[in-house]
């Protein structure tokens, strides 16, 4: 197997079912990946180790999801260039408002591109990851791109039911 070029981080094992999207996209187009638990609250010290090595075991994008207050993905990106995908978790009170504030909200100088609450921001942000690394890679950019074409043609062939 290739080295891993795509880490997927999550602060909680319950972060799996929405976080399951990204690692999902990731195998559809054969990214090697991992995807494993840092909390950055429960363990830090390892979230700062991943952090800090991701640059050197060649990572090319790390995907962190997070719920509630949410600091994984701000904290790994203030410990690495790596660029950080993060994803907001919805949480059980505030249904991942919390979360993408907690995300999108980083200071000048340490960014973490933030997209959707949920699954959809889960497959985006894999997506995304993708579409970085189709830029050196001729073979993985064609396949990105009819994997597009294939969701506009799935668009084109929705059918509406009668009105009753």
């Amino acid at each position: 197997m290739s080295h891993i070029q795509v880490g997927v981080v999550m602060g909680s094992s319950s972060d799996w079912d929405t976080m399951q999207h990204a690692v999902s996209i990731l195998q559809e187009f054969s990214i090697p990946h991992e995807a494993r638990v840092v909390s950055a609250h429960r363990m830090p010290d390892d979230m700062f180790a991943y952090a800090e090595a991701a640059e050197q075991r060649g990572l090319q994008a790390i995907i962190a999801g997070a719920g509630g207050a949410a600091h994984l993905p701000g904290m790994i990106a203030a410990k690495t260039i790596v660029p950080v995908l993060g994803v907001p978790v919805a949480s059980r009170h505030l249904q991942g408002v919390d979360s993408l504030h907690s995300i999108v909200q980083m200071p000048k100088g340490v960014p973490v591109a933030t997209f959707a609450i949920g699954t959809a921001g889960a497959a985006n942000a894999a997506l995304f990851a993708v579409a970085m690394l189709a830029r050196q890679n001729p073979q993985l950019a064609e396949q990105l791109s009819a994997w597009r074409a294939k969701q506009t043609q799935v668009a084109r062939e929705m059918a509406l039911p009668p009105v009753v």
